[in-house]
């Protein structure tokens, strides 16, 4: 099923051919901005009960929530099968979320954007009365208090007179978009920032309640326009998994991906690929040993205007593009392409392709953000920092070097001592490269060792007053 935000709904065979158009909702819905036919999920039962779910901006530019069937068609929605669940008003044309996704748990998800505007003018993200700004969770299966959905027990604000009982979450700005990890359920939400950070949130699966802390936060820093924000609405204060500076990575808005559990690319998985609307570059994220999820750069080149990815159900990886109208596979070229980068010993560090491969482009990145400009096999780091490089090979591989560690004490580094293999003129700070190829004679070596410490202090004392 490909869904287009103009209100058209087309299937694609296995093959990407063109089936045929399997719902019109183009009188029924508002377009033009970050409106329009923003998300689609099939009931898990689907293929008995022929339900799927939209989420659509109405011609008055307000959020509904609507379920539809298929006809007897299997190729055909049958478009008079409209049952409205929720309508929700949009105080602005912006901040809509849209996504709308089945948890493995099998209550419908409903992210929420804060309605608009710029720094949530009406406080939707920290007020509990309202679904804006939210990430939302009904029972589409069952029905009570007038609504065609129910509200599930274990929803963490039952019950809470100061917050509304289908919330999940609180404290988004406009989340595009979330999934499950299909292996242990988590739920990851990318919310779009305002100007200065966009972030990526993780939640253990099963587990709600979060404050994700718009508009008191952007990313994890206090949002200085509304500062001090000393009325923080429901839920547990919950910091980004991680956050992107704007201006570091180029970013502008912040497109959320999936965790990679496919079985065909053994090297990608558990990775979480993602991108941006502005920057296009795919990225991944993994955890470290210190529990630390750290972004890599995978795919270096910008392709402006990434929108959404999907997996399927073989769990491989697909991402679609508005710009061209393209869908394209994730693919992961690299087999056993693993690139380095070691210290040249005059100042400069050294990328190297794996044996097999050719290295045909380089980006160097220090403590994780692009070195503009810095695109050959070497690079002579002028500051202290953890530095590594992503290398492209003749394959169309991109994987990050190792990360070398590098300490700028003052000066040109290099090997300053004059009867080194290697002495360097123009080197100001010794970075411990020296390489020396006849013995060296140290005054004051007097164990012969090389070098002259307290040892040899310790000889001469011993020493004092023999006569030789």
């Amino acid at each position: 099923m490909l869904e287009k935000d103009a209100g058209d709904i087309e299937i694609l065979d296995a093959n990407w051919g063109n089936v045929g158009k399997f719902l019109d909702l183009t009188g029924t819905i508002s377009t033009g901005g970050e409106r329009g036919l923003l998300g689609m999920a099939f009931h898990p039962d689907y293929q008995n009960n022929g339900y799927f779910y939209l989420n659509y901006t109405n011609t008055s530019g307000n959020t509904v929530i609507a379920r539809y069937s298929v006809s007897g068609n299997a190729n055909v929605a049958d478009a008079a099968s409209a049952l409205i669940l929720l309508t929700i008003n949009q105080p602005y044309g912006n901040h809509n979320g849209g996504h709308i996704a089945f948890g493995p748990d099998g209550y419908l998800y409903i992210g929420m954007g804060d309605g608009g505007s710029g720094n949530d003018p009406v406080n939707s993200g920290q007020t509990g009365t309202t679904l804006l700004g939210k990430m939302l969770r009904i029972d589409v299966d069952g029905s009570e208090n007038g609504n065609n959905y129910a509200i599930p027990d274990d929803n963490p604000f039952v019950n809470d007179p100061e917050a509304l009982d289908e919330i999940w979450d609180t404290g988004l700005r406009n989340p595009w978009k979330f999934s499950f990890d299909s292996q242990t359920g988590d739920l990851w939400i990318a919310d779009v920032g305002q100007n200065a950070w966009e972030e990526i949130n993780y939640a253990p699966a099963g587990i709600g309640g979060h404050n994700y802390g718009w508009r008191c936060y952007e990313g994890n820093e206090v949002n200085p326009n509304v500062s001090p924000c000393n009325e923080f609405g429901p839920g547990v204060l919950t910091f980004p998994a991680f956050a992107f500076s704007q201006n570091d990575f180029g970013f502008c808005s912040i497109t959320g991906g999936i965790r990679y559990r496919g079985s065909e690319y053994p090297g990608m998985f558990g990775h979480y690929v993602f991108s941006d609307y502005c920057s296009g570059r795919l990225y991944s994220m993994t955890q470290d040993e210190n529990q630390n999820w750290n972004p890599t750069q995978i795919r270096p080149s910008p392709t402006f205007g990434i929108v959404m990815f999907y997996e399927n159900d073989l769990g491989q990886v697909f991402y679609a593009h508005i710009n061209n109208g393209g869908i394209y596979k994730i693919i992961d070229n690299c087999g056993s392409y693993d690139p380095f980068i070691e210290s040249t010993g005059n100042g400069s560090l050294s990328a190297s392709s794996s044996p097999g491969y050719n290295a045909v482009n380089y980006w160097w990145y220090k403590d994780g953000l692009l070195i503009d400009g810095a695109n050959a096999a070497s690079y002579a780091p002028a500051e202290t920092g953890s530095y590594y490089c992503v290398i492209e090979n003749n394959e169309g591989c991109s994987r990050e070097s190792n990360a070398i560690n590098w300490l700028v004490t003052g000066g040109v580094p290099g090997c300053t001592y004059q009867n080194a293999d290697n002495y360097n003129i123009d080197a100001e700070a010794d970075d411990g490269s020296c390489t020396f190829s006849a013995p060296v004679v140290c005054p004051g070596d007097l164990d012969g060792n090389s070098v002259v410490n307290s040892a040899d202090l310790l000889a001469l004392l011993a020493a004092y007053g023999s006569v030789c």
